[in-house]
């Protein structure tokens, strides 16, 4: 008997349209598949199925079941949604409770790494090297000039919590500090400044697949605009090249630091990890939980270039979930 799997995709942050994105794409690559799949909108004011007429129906909240004749119950969820619920661990708090299995990782894994500045700081002590950095918090006095000795200019400031690239500047003089910390805290209420680390920006997906701990090739990114922001990820604005014109030795270095983080963090399912190169050395930009998987996104490249294809890389994920 197929077993019904809902595949969860929105979100409540500005990422929902990007996860709707890559949502559609798992369903389109399992809809022929031995499952049975749901296209689940995850959004702020509702939850719903949407089915092939684009005709919505109500999720009961109480137990996860579309609100139809007869009831629709899951067997698994398959988590797209970017940002938050999906990848700060509210959604994996509410399966659990429900005992509904859900693709990736753990609640654990997912409030730590949705978190860049926990997420960092958790790594550190493991020998896993980061640019310096200061913190801010939103009501706080913020000493500009304080900041900038210790990062330095050109800077970057981020949200701690947010994804592909929004609520991030860089910033090169200290007349747009200001500027940049309002943007960021559009976001959160947590901000990162982080020096710039001036080399080579890599991609690197790991994955649980087999039964076994997969580091997929490494993706160089080589972009014309101030770092790698929504344009030059969503938008065709930089090239990604896999596997990265990198070294063999390095490329097995930066592979080993990949799957030591991936181990440390006691992850599932999927990942993918933000590097620089710089005079080098490995620093650690970011880990992502729920990495994008549209038709732009990296990590589905990745899996293509090691052979491995859309339907085994989105079914193992659900099989081991279940099992």
């Amino acid at each position: 008997m197929e077993k019904n799997i809902a595949i969860l995709m929105g979100g409540y942050s500005n990422e929902y349209k990007i996860s709707l994105k890559s949502g559609k794409v798992v369903f389109e690559t399992l809809k022929n598949s031995n499952f049975n799949c749901f296209q689940i909108h995850i959004l702020k004011d509702r939850w719903v199925y949407v089915d092939s007429d684009r005709k919505e129906f109500q999720i009961d909240k109480n137990s996860f079941t579309i609100i139809k004749k007869p009831k629709i119950k899951f067997d698994c969820v398959f988590n797209a949604v970017h940002g938050s619920p999906g990848e700060d661990g509210l959604l994996h708090q509410y399966f659990s409770k429900l005992n509904i299995p859900m693709s990736g990782c753990g609640e654990f894994q997912a409030k730590l790494t949705f978190d860049k500045i926990q997420c960092l700081e958790y790594l550190k002590p493991h020998g896993i090297k980061c640019a310096k950095s200061s913190i801010v918090s939103k009501g706080e006095e913020i000493d500009n000039n304080s900041i900038i000795k210790n990062v330095g200019l050109p800077c970057f400031i981020k949200a701690s919590k947010s994804g592909s690239s929004y609520g991030i500047t860089k910033v090169s003089r200290i007349e747009d500090f200001d500027k940049a910390i309002a943007i960021a805290f559009n976001e959160g209420n947590q901000v990162i400044v982080e020096s710039f680390l001036d080399g080579i920006e890599i991609s690197v997906g790991v994955i649980s697949y087999d039964n076994d701990i997969l580091v997929l090739p490494i993706t160089e990114i080589v972009t014309d605009n101030d770092f790698f922001d929504y344009n030059a990820k969503y938008k065709g604005e930089a090239d990604e090249i896999t596997p990265a014109r990198i070294s063999y030795q390095m490329t097995l270095r930066i592979k080993s630091i990949a799957k030591k983080m991936y181990e440390i963090l006691d992850m599932k399912g999927f990942s993918r990890s933000e590097f620089i190169i710089q005079n080098d050395e490995v620093f650690l930009l970011e880990v992502n939980s729920v990495p994008g998987l549209t038709n732009e996104s990296i990590l589905p490249k990745q899996a293509n270039a090691a052979g491995i294809e859309l339907k085994d890389l989105f079914s193992n994920a659900i099989n081991e979930a279940i099992n």
